[in-house]
């Protein structure tokens, strides 16, 4: 029967995996509101809409 010599430790049993490991980059759309790039399924950070109701009021910042 087959048994290994010694224990694989855990940073070389992931270098392994991380090799062929990628992270991906989150799927950006268009806001139908304000066309500004967001993340989807998420409130645009800009205008506070999402799926066509307003659901974050934005404060605009007064300049003094």
């Amino acid at each position: 029967m087959a048994v290994p010599k010694s224990k694989v430790s855990k940073q070389r049993s992931n270098k392994r995996f991380s090799s062929n490991f990628k992270a991906a980059l989150p799927t950006l759309v268009e806001c139908p509101q304000c066309h500004e790039m967001k993340r989807s399924h998420n409130v645009c950070e800009k205008c506070g809409y999402y799926d066509g109701v307003k659901v974050v009021e934005k404060k605009e910042k007064k300049a003094e």
